[in-house]
């Protein structure tokens, strides 16, 4: 058995069982995976993968149980070299951020400014997605951290981190019959415009549904977008209002908007950081989680990381009073 085969048949599955995709992201041939999967089949005397002809069509009940094992041998192998790493070269190394538009856009930029002006011998790597793309390529080990609101609790192999609270405001043009307005907008008033906001799953938008809900009201959304500078774009083209996240309207660059605070309207959302359990975290990856949220110190990190379950953590910081943005 080589950490080589445990490799392929992870990244096996990561592709959807397309070795053809495996090879070439490992850049490797077809035939070479499949020999060395073969061989470890051969070798444990079990089949990981179920086939039909030269297709594979699912992972075998003993595969899935192999397949988590190596992927628990393949973290601890990478632990070792940051293990090592961190005592020949502790200011180099790599940083892979995988997380949402939102929070590359507005709430990291100063984050990582300061971050590579100290490290700067640290290949830093971001990667935008949906947070259920960012938190599986967490969970595969291809991002070290990932930032996002929405659907990293549905993932038990992360370590989740609340970081700060954030809220939405309403975007009109200035000719908008709301854009004067002068007491506290109502949900029943929003609900009589078209809205444009964000994709179901993606920057809080569940907080928003929600509040429609308990009115018993329906939202007229009629554009929805993962960006939020796409969305100020089609409201200042008269498709709608806009609901976004507080933090991506900026007063100078859009000043052709008029914006209308909304933290009344929907609960607060919470951005978390999380990191796979289990993984050997560098002292240059502790020093980007407290510059990103000042309460995560290093040793409540580590505090946090020894807890065995979501449950606790979350109880870590129930009496923790986070920033707003």
């Amino acid at each position: 058995m080589k950490l080589q085969q445990l490799k392929y048949i992870v990244e096996v599955l990561n592709h959807n069982l397309n070795v053809s995709a495996t090879a070439d992201s490992l850049y490797t041939s077809q035939p070479g995976i499949s020999k060395q999967v073969r061989m470890l089949e051969d070798e444990l005397g079990v089949q990981i993968f179920g086939r039909s002809g030269k297709h594979l069509t699912h992972v075998t009940p003993a595969g899935k149980d192999i397949i988590e094992i190596a992927q628990q041998i393949l973290s601890k192998a990478e632990n070792i070299k940051a293990v090592a790493n961190e005592h020949t070269l502790p200011d180099q190394g790599k940083l892979n951020i995988a997380t949402t538009h939102t929070q590359a856009r507005y709430a990291l930029p100063d984050v990582i400014k300061g971050f590579m002006q100290r490290y700067p011998k640290v290949s830093l790597h971001m990667h935008q997605g949906t947070p259920q793309q960012i938190s599986d390529a967490a969970v595969r080990g291809d991002a070290d951290f990932v930032i996002a609101t929405e659907a990293l609790h549905l993932y038990n192999d992360l370590v989740l981190l609340p970081c700060y609270h954030w809220n939405r405001s309403i975007i009109v043009n200035k000719s908008h019959p709301l854009a004067n307005i002068k007491h506290k907008i109502t949900i029943e008033e929003v609900a009589r415009h078209p809205i444009v906001t964000y994709v179901f799953g993606f920057t809080g938008r569940s907080e928003l549904d929600r509040a429609f809900n308990e009115h018993g009201l329906e939202p007229q959304i009629v554009f929805t977008a993962t960006d939020a500078d796409v969305i100020k774009t089609y409201v200042r083209l008269g498709v709608g209002i806009g609901v976004v996240a507080s933090m991506a309207v900026n007063p100078e660059l859009d000043d052709d908007l008029v914006l209308i605070d909304a933290s009344h309207l929907f609960e607060a959302s919470t951005t978390m950081i999380g990191f796979r359990k289990g993984n050997f975290l560098r002292t240059y990856m502790y020093d980007f989680i407290e510059r990103f949220a000042s309460h995560l110190t290093r040793d409540v990190v580590e505090r946090a990381s020894m807890m065995r379950s979501q449950e606790e953590i979350d109880k870590l910081f129930s009496t923790t009073t986070l920033p707003v943005r």
